[in-house]
């Protein structure tokens, strides 16, 4: 059987610690058992933890672990458990696990991080040049912390070959399963996920990214600016208009923009103006066309392509993903 070996972190998720854990121990298990079939379990699991303690979880929960890492011999791969909280003190907390790491990926170990576990991962430098995902929440702190590590906040799962992180909170279901057909085979991917009730294949999280509006840098005038698009995105924004609230000439105002918030002016308000279509779409009986007009857009086939290139999904499905809680509401009763 494959060596499975789970870091749990001070302050993790619980589910990052747990959730991995059980969807291995269920591969070749649940749908055996399900189907009146004699188990046939493809992984060893270890939970370890940095000094062999009980960890507490960010639910203020306790997970005992079954060892230190030191006392792992060998693993075919690591799950790193996501962390919370502030990421610049758990890594400052965290070299021995990341000097572990880098020791246990040389002795042949696969790596693997969940969600925020990105960051130790990135620590350990074996990221640099490579491509790698996150929480969308930690997006810019993570591109200032590794500049180097080519970020992918649109992917669900990166793929490295020896190397692999997932994104946002629940995606350890989708690494587990990813890995599992990886490190086992798809049938037993396959039947895992159908014993677990849980979708397979998913490739993005884009649909679920909120814009983040960059507001820590210190220029007022940029900083003005940001709120009134925010404030004032149904209306026909030009360059032109927002240099001149500014006082700027345009090409100035653009690069102070850019430098200020990553984006440039026009990207900025097509990011608040797709976040306040999600919001619309979410609701129910809207029409795209509706909302196209209420968000400032008048060509319906222009903002369908930008909405489809910035959520990985076309209007109707990400209508059909997010109103789903309100036809099972109404299936219930």
């Amino acid at each position: 059987m494959k060596k499975v070996t789970i870091l749990a972190l001070r302050g993790a998720p619980a589910s990052s610690i747990t959730g991995p854990m059980d969807a291995f121990l269920f591969a070749g298990v649940l749908w055996n058992i399900a189907c009146g079939r004699k188990p046939s379990p493809c992984f060893e699991i270890t939970v370890a933890s940095p000094d062999g303690d009980a960890v507490k979880c960010a639910n203020r929960l306790y997970i005992e672990p079954h060892c230190a890492i030191h006392d792992v011999k060998r693993s075919d791969l690591i799950i790193i458990s996501a962390i919370a909280g502030n990421m610049e003190r758990a890594i400052g907390r965290s070299k021995e696990v990341v000097d572990w790491l880098v020791g246990q990926y040389q002795s042949g170990a696969h790596i693997a991080s969940i969600c925020t576990g990105a960051f130790i991962l990135a620590e350990t430098g074996l990221l640099e040049g490579k491509t790698a995902t996150t929480h969308w929440g930690y997006v810019d702190l993570f591109r200032r912390m590794y500049p180097l590590v080519h970020l992918r906040p649109d992917a669900l799962i990166t793929d490295e070959g020896d190397l692999y992180c997932s994104g946002g909170a629940n995606s350890y279901n989708d690494l587990s399963l990813y890995l599992i057909e990886k490190l086992s085979s798809r049938e037993v991917a396959v039947q895992c996920s159908k014993a677990m009730v849980q979708d397979f294949g998913r490739v993005t999280q884009a649909p679920y990214a909120a814009f983040p509006s960059p507001k820590s840098h210190t220029r007022q005038d940029i900083l003005a600016a940001q709120r009134w698009i925010e404030e004032n995105y149904t209306q026909g924004i030009t360059i032109a208009m927002l240099a001149g609230r500014c006082a700027m000439s345009q090409r100035t105002f653009e690069r102070r923009f850019k430098q200020s918030t990553g984006d440039s002016p026009i990207a900025y308000l097509q990011k608040v103006r797709i976040n306040a279509a999600k919001a619309l779409l979410e609701r129910p009986h809207a029409t795209f066309e509706e909302v196209t007009y209420h968000v400032g857009y008048e060509d319906i086939s222009s903002f369908r392509k930008i909405f489809q290139r910035h959520t990985g999904l076309r209007p109707k499905e990400y209508q059909r993903l997010f109103q789903e809680r309100s036809r099972i509401r109404r299936a219930a009763g």
